[in-house]
């Protein structure tokens, strides 16, 4: 037996002796130890490994999240997406009560003018105001329906140095002896308003071609009071009906020539001490008691002088009127939904009779109405009814509450507001989204299904059978998929049908050319060469040994392809390249483009949510990468 020697690093032998060994394990008979771990499945692996990847989970949480909503938001919201709803659209997102200030259906509204006859800002529903939140008043020489007060300046302009230019009220007025009837004026004591230069005045009380002087040529602009009833017993007259005359002279310049000249009148206003309603409208609707507003009674439709205009040979002018801008805090759910006035047609009356929801006698009129049902019934008063014909025609004017008469039971609520059609916009999404991702489903389930398939064969045969199938790809890729869609569309008319085909002539090309590459990877190994050795077919090699590993790499960018087309599908739209006749994310942002500046939440909710869905995708599509990834296979 041959000796064998052993020497250290440096050289130098070492001697080992069989003393220097003892034996380790005695009497202990040595077998295979059971796995730990349980047996399990590739299915079972791959769920394991991409419960792994946190962020993956998220993303499949996200999209089973927006796939159910799309299914049952439409249909349980009762908002109607079909028929647009004028007289609601562009309503704010509401979530809380009026008021908290928060996502409320409210709006911070700045700087509109204050209407005061409503006692509201203009154009607005008083009801509807939740609050006034600072104001502003600001003054103007110019009539304006929403200004108020100021001084009335009545001008002699005309160019007849002999004339005397008068202004007194269009309508005359009853006077007598017995009820105590005053003439109250104030005069503005401002000289060189509007430019020009207090003159000398007169007023008289004039009737049937006669006239009283009540205050003779003056230029004195103090208030003063006129005793009518007294002038009247001073000039033995019982009743008269009479005008009240302001009288303007001629003033001159120093060199003679005529110059314009005026009297401003702060009010002018006629009081009695009959207390019926008749003489106290009447003496109202006569006086001055507002400048911009007797500037602005002009004649109506009929040609006729409204009660309350003053005439003459002068000019009008106004000085010093206020106007105040309010910014105040407005509901948009009371104004569109709550109380309002329409005018309804009989039929519409007699269904909600026929409901027993009211009662109403067209032969009484508007006092017959009654309520029977206050929580269905949306009228609340009926204002006033006409028969337009003999043929018992009626329109009826009515004060109803909104949103029962457009069919809601309660104040409804739509979460992130109404468009432009009154449409509300979280079904109106969800109806898109659920279009949209039929449409990539179905039309990535085709290109993955073929392209797997053509890229299997391709890079599985190799040769001849590669180079032709894959020259047919390079001149069809070579066709702009522009110009395919649009022969496409051309040919079979412009649907989401014909959309999705088109997206299908070409998409099939990218998983197609990831498979082929993956097959020229993995077809020359070693267990796809032993696998052929024991005779397996190609059909197996395919799909039980290359496929397989092929697949994770196949899967993440395949699976890209569902948020891409619905991308695809709304740049199209969004650019007017491309118009559906279906509700879809691309028609929706199509549509409320243009609402960018002042209703943004049109475009950002739908934008939000098309973000949302390729982030997921893409983080679900890098788990499943992990997730059907052979070698991974036990890691942890």
């Amino acid at each position: 037996m041959a000796e064998f020697k052993t020497f250290d690093e440096k050289g130098n032998e070492i001697n080992v002796k069989k003393e220097d060994f003892s034996l380790i394990v005695r009497n202990k008979k040595i077998h295979d130890v059971e796995f730990e771990s349980k047996p399990t499945t590739f299915a079972k692996d791959a769920f394991k490994r991409f419960c792994k990847n946190k962020s993956s989970v998220v993303g499949a949480i996200i999209i089973g999240i927006l796939i159910v909503l799309s299914i049952f938001v439409p249909i349980i919201s009762p908002h109607d997406i079909k028929t647009p709803s004028p007289d609601i659209i562009r309503l704010p997102g509401k979530l809380f009560n009026a008021g908290s200030g928060f996502w409320d259906g409210t709006q911070k509204i700045k700087h509109v003018v204050y209407d005061v006859d409503s006692e509201a800002p203009a154009e607005y529903k008083k009801n509807a105001v939740i609050k006034i939140l600072n104001s502003e008043t600001t003054t103007v020489n110019a009539a304006n329906k929403y200004a108020n007060g100021g001084v009335l300046l009545i001008v002699n302009n005309q160019d007849r140095n002999t004339a005397i230019k008068y202004f007194h009220n269009f309508y005359t007025i009853d006077i007598n002896q017995n009820d105590n009837y005053k003439l109250n004026v104030s005069l503005s004591d401002q000289d060189g308003l509007n430019g020009n230069k207090l003159g000398e005045y007169r007023v008289l009380l004039t009737f049937d071609d006669k006239s009283i002087e009540l205050k003779g040529w003056s230029r004195d602009y103090s208030d003063f009071e006129i005793d009518l009833s007294k002038v009247l017993k001073d000039n033995d007259l019982v009743r008269v009906s009479a005008r009240i005359r302001f009288e303007l002279g001629p003033e001159y310049n120093e060199d003679g020539s005529i110059r314009l000249s005026y009297i401003g009148i702060n009010h002018a206003t006629i009081t009695s001490s009959n207390t019926s309603e008749s003489v106290i409208n009447n003496l109202k609707e006569v006086s001055i008691t507002d400048a911009n507003e007797t500037i602005l009674c002009f004649k109506d439709d009929n040609g006729m002088f409204p009660r309350g205009y003053w005439q003459g040979t002068v000019s009008k002018e106004l000085y010093g009127a206020t106007i105040t801008y309010v910014d105040f805090i407005y509901d948009w759910y009371e104004a569109k939904l709550g109380m309002t006035t329409k005018v309804i047609g009989k039929t519409t009356l007699d269904d909600y009779i026929k409901l027993k929801y009211c009662e109403y006698d067209y032969s009484i009129g508007a006092s017959s109405f009654k309520v029977l049902n206050a929580k269905k019934c949306p009228i609340t008063e009926v204002l006033d009814q006409k028969n337009n014909s003999k043929d018992d025609i009626y329109t009826i004017t009515v004060t109803v509450e909104n949103y029962k008469y457009k069919g809601y039971t309660h104040m409804p609520r739509f979460l992130f507001g109404t468009d432009a059609n009154g449409y509300d916009m979280v079904k109106l999404c969800f109806n898109g989204l659920r279009t949209s991702l039929v449409l990539s489903l179905c039309a990535s389930a085709v290109c993955f299904i073929f392209g797997l398939c053509w890229g299997s064969i391709s890079g599985y045969f190799g040769g001849n059978v590669d180079l032709f199938m894959e020259r047919f790809c390079d001149i069809l890729g070579g066709i702009p998929w522009i110009v395919m869609m649009t022969l496409a569309i051309f040919y079979l008319g412009q649907n989401i049908v014909t959309f999705g085909l088109a997206l299908c002539l070409t998409g099939w090309m990218g998983t197609a050319a990831r498979t082929r590459t993956q097959f020229y990877r993995f077809k020359g190994r070693e267990y796809i060469l032993a696998s052929r050795t024991l005779g397996s077919s190609d059909a197996r090699l395919i799909f039980k040994h290359i496929l397989p590993n092929a697949m994770g790499t196949i899967i993440t960018s395949s699976v890209l392809m569902i948020p891409s087309t619905i991308f695809s599908e709304a740049t199209l739209t969004y650019l007017n390249l491309l118009s559906l006749d279906t509700t879809t994310f691309g028609t929706i942002l199509a549509n409320n483009k243009s609402e960018l500046s002042s209703h943004p939440i049109l475009i950002l909710f739908p934008a939000a949510i098309i973000s949302l869905i390729m982030i997921s995708f893409n983080l679900f599509g890098n788990g499943l990468r992990d997730a059907f990834n052979p070698s991974l296979k036990g890691s942890e």
